[in-house]
């Protein structure tokens, strides 16, 4: 069960939202304005949002545009983590990334498995952080985006949540840069 302390303030959280698709359009973007729908209900800002082809260059391009941009502090994408050969956010994500966060997909496969069984083995969700900025990818259903909001992401984005969360940790993320 998440705990939450009162007695600390709530610190809202900067997100751009990426749609890795070779299909969606923002008129038909389910899993974006999902994702946009939960963080902005839990008190965060939408800081961008953009749909990318899945296409390796594309998604690195705009995850270093966003991490040089100062005022996005966390990426969230939906879709291409599947299996299938245009299914490349694992890669591009990966080959950004400067340290890799192992437990946010094994727990996001956990809870899938809770509801899809063993069909989660084909979601390669990932997260890590790359220039003070967190970086996590989801699939591309709606109920994938509801999962890792409501599971995952809402409480580690939360600075209220103990024993603890990302957002304290925030401050430190680029010590080794300085």
């Amino acid at each position: 069960m998440s705990r939450i302390d009162e007695q600390r303030p709530f610190l809202a959280v900067r997100i751009a939202i990426l749609t890795v698709s070779d299909t969606r359009t923002a008129t038909d973007d389910r899993s974006g304005d999902t994702l946009v729908e939960l963080l902005t209900r839990d008190g965060h800002t939408l800081a961008a949002r953009a749909i990318v082809k899945d296409e390796v260059s594309a998604i690195a391009g705009q995850l270093y545009d966003w991490i040089e941009n100062p005022d996005v502090d966390v990426v969230i994408s939906t879709g291409g983590t599947g299996v299938t050969g245009r299914d490349v956010t694992p890669e591009a994500f990966e080959s950004v990334f400067e340290k890799k966060i192992d437990g946010f997909g094994e727990l996001f496969r956990w809870i899938s498995y809770q509801k899809i069984k063993t069909s989660t083995i084909q979601s390669r969700a990932v997260g890590g952080v790359a220039g003070g900025t967190y970086l996590f990818a989801l699939p591309g259903s709606p109920s994938a985006c509801r999962d890792g909001w409501d599971e995952i992401l809402k409480w580690q984005l939360d600075y209220r949540h103990l024993p603890c969360n990302l957002v304290e940790l925030m401050p430190r993320l680029t010590e080794h840069l300085k």
